[in-house]
């Protein structure tokens, strides 16, 4: 089965490579893609990110260092990433992660153009507080 989308290929392998902080991602039709953990938690599909809207997409700053702790499966389409900083509600299709790796270099350029337009850092901030625990209750 594919994503939400069945003309987009499904993933025949997904590693994570901790070391390094890199997604690869084997796609039925050949297709290969290292995706950054920090990429993917600053694009991750959430409404923490995302908002409800357009215009309501919340700057993800300080996570040049994010791992990803474990990786659960939802249903037959889409995976559950759970980040070290406790983000744990975006829920990546094979279509949106696809999508990811297409468009990798043009939206991390927009990345670091937001980042710049905002003077805001990849790195974590010293003085922040530590995150607080991962939580499912839907609430912010």
């Amino acid at each position: 089965m594919a994503g939400i989308d069945s003309s987009t290929p499904v993933p025949t392998e997904i590693k994570l490579h901790q070391a390094s902080r890199l997604m690869e991602l084997s796609f039925a039709d050949g297709t290969n893609f290292r995706l950054p953990y920090e990429f993917l938690r600053v694009y991750s599909p959430s409404a923490d990110v995302r908002g409800h809207g357009p215009g309501q997409e919340t700057l993800q700053v300080g996570k040049r260092e994010v791992t990803i702790a474990e990786l659960e499966p939802v249903g037959h389409y889409a995976v559950r990433p759970k980040f070290s900083d406790g983000h744990d509600t975006g829920i990546y299709s094979w279509d949106y992660l696809y999508d990811l790796g297409e468009r990798q270099d043009e939206l991390w350029q927009q990345y670091l153009a937001r980042l710049a337009a905002a003077g805001a850092s990849r790195d974590p901030d010293p003085n922040a507080p530590a995150p607080s625990p991962a939580h499912a209750c839907g609430h912010h």
